[in-house]
């Protein structure tokens, strides 16, 4: 699991079909300071987040499937939870 921003939405005209009637979002992960940097990436919205939201991403395989109920999917990041507030210590 990560946290990341909602940057943007991507738009296909043809997509697989375990994606139909879902969103695909970008999605940049979020570090503290003296961090490396990921690097964006795209993410099934299982949550009707938008474009600034604070997302919680399920970046593994197999706990991605079982968010969405597909299990024979292929799907690798899925977003599971808008983040209200983060607090650091």
């Amino acid at each position: 699991m990560i946290i990341g921003k909602v940057i943007g939405t991507v738009v296909t005209t043809i997509s697989h079909p375990h994606f139909k009637n879902r969103r695909l979002l970008a999605v940049q992960p979020l570090a503290l300071p003296g961090q490396p940097d990921d690097g964006d990436f795209i993410a099934l919205d299982n949550t009707q987040a938008g474009i600034g939201d604070t997302v919680l991403v399920n970046r593994e395989g197999n706990g991605a499937r079982q968010a969405l109920g597909i299990p024979d999917g292929c799907v690798i990041s899925v977003i599971v939870g808008i983040v209200d507030s983060t607090t650091l210590p």
